[in-house]
C-alpha cells in the first residue's frame, strides 16, 4: 500500500460518510466491463465540482490492491452487479492527480518528478522484481507485470490541468501528451484507464491524440450520462429527505443536458440541502471574472447569441470544431463550446456532426452570466434587464401604455445586438424584457395549444400569487388582433392544471413607424 501505487480506501470512505452520499458505484459496472478489451481507455471529461475526485476515490477503492473494501460496497448498487467479485481490489491501481504535480514554469519537471515518485513506489513495493532499468518507467511497470501477472488500472484525476495551467506553452502540451501516450498507448500491462478532467482529449496535430480513449464529454456523455450528476429522481428523494422545495431546487440547479438525461449540479444541490436555502455555491467557487472574459471576446454573432440565451433561447452552435483547449478559438462557437465544458452551457445534439442547441441551464448560472455582463458592453441588455420588474408590474396591472413603452425602449436598446425587424429578434426582445419573471413564472416559448402555438406563455410557480400571462406578438396588424387570436385558438385551454387568472396580453409591432401597442385583457380559466 502506497500513496500513488495500491492506495488505502479512505477517501472513499469519507464521501461516504458524509451527511449526503448519492449512490454512483453502477460506474464501476459499466468500466468492468471494458477492462482488458480495446475499450480500456476512458477520459471523462465534467465542469469543476461535478464529483470528478469522487469517482475516481471510488474506483481506487474499488480496485486497488491496497485494500479490502468489500464491507465499504456491500449496501450499494456494485454489490449486486456480476461482475463485483471479478475485480474487487485485484489490480495495481496507480492514482494520480495531476493538480499536485504541475509545476508553473516547467512541464518537463513536473514530468521528471512523477517518474521518481512511482519509481520509488513501484521498486518498493516490487523489491524482488529483477528490472534491467530501474530508472525506465515504462520497462519498470513492464517487467513488473510480466513476473507477476498483476496488469495495472491508471486512475489520473484533473488530466488535462496542463491545459489550463500552460494555456500557451504548446511543447509543453505536446511533451504531456507524448509522456501519456508512451505511458499507456498498446502497453500490455494496462488493464484500464481511466482519466478526468474539465476538458476532452487536446486536438494538437499528430499529437491530437491519445486517439484510442474513448471520449465521455458534456456534449456526449454515452453510457455515462447518469453519472454525470445528480438524476430527477435522485434530487426529488434528497428534497423529500431535508424537506427542500423541489420545484426550487429544479429552477435553480437542474437543466443540464445528458444523452437526453436531465442532471443536477451535484455540489450545488448538496449544499443548498445541507444549507437549508437556496443559493448560487457552484459558480461561487470562482469569479465570475473568468466567464466575462470569453463572452466579451469579439467575434460576429457571439453577443447576439449570449443575449438570446440570457433571454431565455436556445441557439444553435458547431461544437466539431473545437480544438479541446482554453485559448484556440476561431469562432464564436468555439467559445460557447468551450463554456459547455466548464458547465456555463447545456448541450442537446441535432444531428451527428456536431450541431446542436445550446442554452443556460439554471437559474444559478443565468445570474453568474448577468454578473458577468454587468459591466462594460452590455448596457442595452442590463437596461432591460433592471427594468423587467417594472414592466411586470405594469403588465399585472393593465397598465399597457407602460407596457408599450418599456418594450419599445428594450426594442430600440438592443438594435445593436438583434436585427431590429426580425420576428425573432422582437420574440427574443419581449423575453429579455420580462426577464424577472423568472422567479415567479416558468417561461414557455411556442407553446403548443392543438389549434396553434401560443407566442410566450408565462405559467406561475407553485405557491406565487400572480395570474398566468399569454402573449401574442404581432407585426404591423393590431394589439387587438392578437388577443382575437388568443381568443379564437384557445390557447388558455392548454393551462390544463392551471385554474387563476390569466392575463391575455397582445403586443404589435409597427415597422413602419418603429413604435409597439398593447392591449391586456382578464380571464378567468
Amino acid at each position: 500500500m502506497g500513496i500513488f501505487l495500491n492506495p488505502d480506501n479512505t477517501n472513499f470512505q469519507e464521501a461516504i460518510n458524509s451527511k449526503i452520499y448519492v449512490d454512483k458505484t453502477g460506474m464501476i459496472s459499466e468500466l468492468n466491463q471494458v477492462i482488458r478489451t480495446e475499450q480500456k481507455y476512458v477520459c471523462i471529461s465534467r465542469p469543476r465540482r461535478f464529483g470528478k475526485s469522487m469517482a475516481a476515490n471510488m474506483l481506487v477503492a474499488y480496485y486497488s490492491r491496497g485494500c479490502d473494501s468489500r464491507e465499504l460496497f456491500k449496501n450499494y448498487k456494485i454489490a449486486s452487479n456480476a461482475s463485483f467479485e471479478n475485480h474487487l481490489n485485484r489490480y495495481n491501481v496507480i492514482h494520480i492527480n495531476m493538480t499536485e504535480f504541475v509545476k508553473p514554469d516547467n512541464i518537463q519537471e513536473t514530468i521528471n518528478y512523477l517518474h521518481r515518485i512511482l519509481l520509488h513506489e513501484l521498486k518498493r513495493e516490487n523489491a524482488d522484481v529483477d528490472c534491467f532499468d530501474w530508472n525506465n518507467l515504462v520497462l519498470v511497470l513492464k517487467t513488473i507485470f510480466s513476473e507477476k501477472k498483476i496488469p495495472f488500472i491508471f486512475i489520473i484525476d484533473e488530466w488535462d490541468c496542463i491545459f489550463r495551467e500552460h494555456k500557451n506553452d504548446a511543447d509543453a502540451q505536446r511533451d504531456y501528451l507524448i509522456f501519456l501516450r508512451d505511458l499507456l498507448k498498446d502497453q500490455s500491462y494496462v488493464a484500464l484507464t481511466y482519466m478526468t478532467g474539465i476538458l476532452p482529449i487536446k486536438k494538437y496535430g499528430e499529437h491530437s491524440a491519445l486517439n484510442m480513449f474513448t471520449e465521455i464529454s458534456m456534449t456526449d456523455t454515452r453510457e455515462y450520462a447518469e453519472f454525470t450528476g445528480f438524476t430527477e429522481n435522485e434530487v426529488k428523494a434528497l428534497c423529500e429527505r431535508f424537506q427542500m422545495s423541489y420545484e426550487e431546487t429544479k429552477r435553480w440547479y437542474d437543466g443540464y443536458n445528458v444523452n437526453g438525461i436531465s442532471v443536477y449540479n451535484p455540489r450545488s444541490v448538496v449544499m443548498s440541502m445541507t444549507g437549508g436555502k437556496f443559493n448560487n455555491y457552484w459558480t461561487s467557487t470562482e469569479t465570475y471574472e473568468a466567464l466575462r472574459v470569453y463572452i466579451a471576446m469579439d467575434f460576429d454573432g457571439l453577443n447576439q447569441k449570449i443575449t438570446s440565451m440570457i433571454a431565455g433561447d436556445s441557439v444553435i452552435i458547431n461544437t466539431s470544431k473545437f480544438s479541446n483547449d482554453m485559448t484556440t478559438f476561431r469562432s464564436a462557437d468555439d467559445v460557447l463550446t468551450l463554456l459547455i465544458h466548464l458547465g456555463y452551457l447545456t448541450y442537446c445534439p441535432v444531428n451527428e456532426t456536431g450541431i446542436g442547441k445550446i442554452w443556460i441551464p439554471n437559474g444559478e448560472v443565468q445570474q453568474e452570466f448577468i454578473n458577468s455582463i454587468e459591466d462594460g458592453g452590455w448596457e442595452p441588455v442590463m437596461k432591460a434587464i433592471k427594468s423587467s420588474e417594472k414592466l411586470l408590474s405594469a403588465t399585472i396591472e393593465g397598465n399597457t401604455e407602460t407596457v408599450a413603452n418599456l418594450i419599445e425602449q428594450c426594442h430600440q436598446d438592443n438594435t445593436s445586438i438583434l436585427s431590429y425587424n426580425d420576428e425573432n429578434s422582437l420574440s427574443c426582445v419581449i423575453s429579455l424584457a420580462y426577464y424577472s419573471a423568472r422567479k415567479d413564472y416558468f417561461m414557455i416559448r411556442e407553446l403548443p395549444t392543438g389549434k396553434g402555438y401560443a407566442d410566450i406563455v408565462f405559467l406561475p410557480r407553485k405557491n406565487r400569487n400572480v395570474p398566468a400571462l399569454v402573449i401574442e406578438l404581432k407585426w404591423d396588424q393590431t394589439a387587438d388582433t392578437a388577443i382575437q387570436q388568443i381568443r379564437q385558438k384557445q390557447y388558455t385551454s392548454s393551462l390544463k392544471e392551471y385554474s387563476g387568472n390569466i392575463l391575455l396580453v397582445g403586443i404589435n409591432y409597427n415597422k413602419k413607424e418603429k413604435q409597439h401597442t398593447c392591449l391586456i385583457e382578464e380571464v378567468q380559466k
